[in-house]
């Protein structure tokens, strides 16, 4: 047996400790058995154990237990099954932190719309291929017009912009029907009324912030309450892929660490491949794959591991597997698979075992120093620390009240983006349109009154003046004096007289 740091899984029944090799957590894991087998102590004890041992652990709680990881034990009743296995119990709380995607029961969780991306986000949506394509399209627009898209108002302006530029989109990146964007806006719609609203925007989450360690150089516990998520089961499974595929994108490369950087727990893994396309598989596929090189390990909780695909199956090398139950032939199927999936003990029957495990029981194989599968061995899983079961309303105030990120994500932020861009480009476009319009009614009117008006006349042509045919009193007088003169001569001399009168 090495000597190299491991967790402690439990006692085989042949009285041999089982143990997790520190240096091989890295590689993945499954623990996989129907409900009431025993799955979430199995989980609890993996994830203190990680914590006890300086790794930060990120688990989702789905039906409330594994917040008593925050309380101390009180776990009296385990004691005699803790000594059999030569273990002392300390009854010691993990320091968890809560989170919540819906701010109630901890932490806000948010991402941007862009941190997302088009493909998860269809996968939230549940849009057919032409919608996703649709989807698509927006992004492109988003980044070519450098439009930020943090929240579901972002994403709607932007929607409604491409809808009104289809035809000069469409020429450029491809056709955008009407249909599909009233599609995705319904389905923006119901994701809203499913609380999906309050994931999306700022402040968004930063990874460092997980992957913490407390004073006393314990692994932050990472607790996502996922009591309400899982009734959006979409959003759910959507939301730890994104969780997933921003570790592999933030994290370098650190190869082979001596322990895990993070352990990611992602329970009830079968949403995740439900009805999943080809394309989300291979990027899960992808992840899982090239994740463990930047020290993180991922292990998916799940009822069978025939829930999960064999491409990623294969990648999962630390198997703990509690009791399954087979009474169709589909569920007789399942048996057979992680029967076979296990490195064969002579010492019994895989298939049969399997049935016969007690609550609290199961298989486990985990990877030796050489990176192999150890001999599968039916193991008493140990007993947890902290409280089994979950915590108060109480306790839960309290240990959001001490937590190291108090207050950081609490309040949500709203900075311009898309929705505000987008809505001044239009009350701008709406002011020069009725500017546009108002000078193009004054014109009308002008013509209209020019048109109406009578038509000036020419100015009158001055006549030219008549001589004047008025006489003065001295002429009218004198013309009467030679009309009373008899004789040509006494008119001649009257009009000498007459005239010398007139020039004085």
């Amino acid at each position: 047996m090495t000597d190299a740091p491991a967790l402690f899984l439990g006692q085989s029944f042949e009285g041999a400790p089982e143990r997790l090799l520190l240096n091989r957590a890295n590689r993945h894991g499954v623990v996989a058995g129907a409900t009431g087998t025993g799955k979430t102590v199995t989980l609890q004890i993996m994830a203190q154990g990680f914590s006890e041992a300086g790794v930060p652990v990120f688990c989702a709680d789905v039906k409330g237990d594994l917040s008593g990881m925050s309380q101390d034990g009180g776990l009296e009743k385990f004691a005699e099954r803790a000594g059999k296995m030569g273990l002392t119990l300390n009854g010691k709380a993990a320091p968890v932190v809560f989170w919540d995607l819906y701010g109630q029961k901890g932490h806000p969780i948010r991402a941007t719309i862009s941190d997302v991306g088009p493909t998860l986000l269809a996968r939230m949506l549940e849009l057919n291929d032409v919608q996703e394509g649709v989807l698509t399209v927006a992004f492109h627009v988003a980044d070519k017009e450098g439009l930020l898209l943090l929240d579901l108002e972002d994403l709607r302006a932007l929607l409604a912009y491409v809808g009104e530029n289809a035809q000069t989109i469409g020429r450029e990146v491809g056709n955008v029907s009407p249909q599909s964007i009233a599609a995705i806006q319904r389905a923006l719609l119901q994701l809203e009324q499913q609380g999906g609203k309050a994931f999306f925007g700022e402040p968004a989450l930063r990874l460092e912030d997980m992957m913490r360690t407390a004073l006393d150089g314990r692994g932050q516990v990472n607790v996502l309450d996922a009591t309400r998520l899982m009734n959006s089961p979409r959003l759910y499974a959507a939301f730890l892929l994104w969780l997933l595929s921003e570790l592999f994108e933030q994290l370098p490369e650190i190869g082979d660490p001596e322990k895990p950087r993070l352990v990611f727990f992602f329970d009830e893994a079968h949403l995740l491949f439900n009805d999943a396309p080809k394309g989300l598989l291979e990027k899960v596929e992808q992840v899982v794959r090239l994740i463990r090189s930047k020290g993180v390990g991922v292990y998916f909780v799940t009822q069978n591991p025939a829930d999960i695909p064999d491409s990623v199956l294969a990648q999962l090398g630390n198997r703990v597997q509690h009791a399954l139950r087979a009474y169709t032939p589909a569920e007789q199927k399942g048996l057979r698979a992680a029967a076979q999936s296990f490195r064969t003990n002579p010492a019994f029957d895989t298939a049969e075992a399997i049935q016969a495990l007690g609550v609290g029981e199961a298989l486990v194989s985990t990877l030796d120093e050489k990176g192999a599968p150890t001999v599968v061995a039916q193991t008493k899983i140990r007993p947890p620390d902290s409280r089994l079961g979950p915590a108060t309303e109480a306790e839960r105030a309290a240990t959001l009240a001490a937590s190291p990120v108090r207050g950081v994500y609490d309040t949500a932020v709203n900075r311009e983006s898309a929705e505000e861009v987008l809505k001044a480009r239009r009350a701008q476009a709406d002011r020069l349109e009725a500017d546009t319009a108002a000078a193009a009614a004054q014109a009308k009117a002008a013509e209209k009154a020019a048109r109406s008006a009578p038509a000036p006349r020419a100015p009158a042509t001055p006549r030219p003046r008549a001589p004047s045919n008025r006489q003065t009193p001295m002429e009218a007088l004198t013309k009467s004096v030679l009309r009373t003169a008899g004789s040509t001569i006494t008119r001649e001399l009257l009009r000498g007289v007459l005239g010398s009168l007139k020039k004085r």
